[in-house]
């Protein structure tokens, strides 16, 4: 296990299973446990049982002994030789915890802390002007549709990522050296908090206190975050600034927060009524590209019926998203088209449509 000493459990776990070319969701079904789980333990967010340090060790070829000390955890075998050295040595422990809680290692371990987060509280305040001028940047679709295109094409070129398609975006993330991690987050006086990006340690947390973003809307939901990263965030300047930036439901607009309200909401819902919600639908069509690419959509359609709801339900399925991600898709791409208030569904776009869905980029 290399450089061992100097990695976390999680981090290891994270990089021999991006090694091994598994996602998240290929290695927890592998292992036993659930998706959501083995992020947490990716980032250290859980202590594993040593049931499921062994299973990851077989399944990343790693070694399990090695494995559970990083996890900081002991076998029963060391358990035994431990309890049978306290009771050979009792008289003598008293001086030992003595010793151990007079050790000044962790005096300078503080220290260095305190002067790590000065340093980059520094830092932060020089970024601020820079942090704005890349929240007000504007994408045209063209362009979005453009930057999704770019990455999928640059990940089908590496065996280790190429895609299949049904977009796991997961894999995704390991492509862009993101973690993915699943946590309560509370809300703030400001309103219910869907996820944050945590620029420093490459990490897009979502809130699994929302039943929304799990399930049908997983792949929607981190989807969206990544075009955050892409779009907003900017992977470059993302690693020297020290706050997080906040992807907030109906905060206020600031100079380190993003608006989002949920990557499941349709985007022809989206009204562009602030400059945080311009922001938030660019977000949100980015996952529309990422998920549901031309190439994609025209090899699926091959042989179906677009005007007929049942083949849909079927796309929709293969694809992984929901039916009203698919259809807002296929109509902004000018493919179908659904009068509203109608469920009828024609082939081909009104240019008054089209007009509408740009009106305000």
């Amino acid at each position: 296990m290399d450089k061992q000493e100097s990695q976390s459990f999680g981090r290891c776990i994270w990089q021999a299973r991006r090694k091994k070319g598994l996602s998240q969701r290929e290695l927890a079904v592998k292992v036993g446990v659930d998706y959501t789980y083995l992020s947490k333990l990716e980032n250290d967010h859980v202590e594993p049982s040593e049931k499921v340090i062994r299973s990851l060790a077989e399944h990343l070829s790693l070694n399990a002994e090695e494995l559970i000390y990083l996890a900081g955890r002991m076998t029963q075998r060391d358990s035994d030789a431990f309890e049978e050295l306290v009771k050979a040595n009792y008289k003598e422990m008293p001086a030992l915890f003595r010793r151990v809680r007079e050790s000044p290692g962790i005096d300078s371990l503080v220290k260095a802390r305190d002067e790590q987060i000065a340093r980059l509280q520094k830092e932060n305040a020089e970024l601020r002007d820079k942090v704005a001028k890349l929240q007000n940047r504007f994408y045209s679709k063209d362009e979005i549709e453009n930057i999704a295109n770019d990455l999928l094409s640059r990940m089908q070129i590496s065996s280790q990522y190429a895609l299949k398609l049904s977009i796991d975006t997961t894999r995704v993330c390991d492509f862009l050296n993101l973690s993915v991690c699943y946590a309560q987050i509370s809300p703030d006086d400001r309103g219910l908090i869907i996820a944050m990006i945590l620029p420093l340690e490459r990490t897009i947390l979502i809130n699994d206190d929302i039943p929304e973003v799990l399930g049908a809307f997983t792949e929607s939901t981190i989807a969206h975050e990544i075009g955050h990263w892409l779009l907003h965030v900017n992977q470059n300047e993302s690693e020297i600034l020290s706050e997080q930036i906040e992807i907030n439901a109906g905060i206020q607009e600031t100079n380190h927060s993003f608006l989002c309200r949920s990557a499941s909401e349709p985007l022809d819902k989206y009204t562009a009524s602030s400059q945080l919600d311009k922001i938030e639908w660019q977000a949100q069509y980015f996952a529309s590209c990422l998920l549901m690419p031309r190439y994609v959509l025209q090899e699926i359609s091959k042989g179906r019926d677009l005007t007929n709801w049942k083949h849909l339900y079927v796309i929709k399925d293969e694809l992984g998203v929901t039916i009203s991600n698919l259809i807002n898709r296929l109509q902004d791409i000018g493919w179908i088209y659904i009068p509203k208030g109608s469920k009828q569904i024609y082939l081909g776009n009104l240019e008054l449509e089209s007009q509408e869905r740009r009106w305000w980029l």
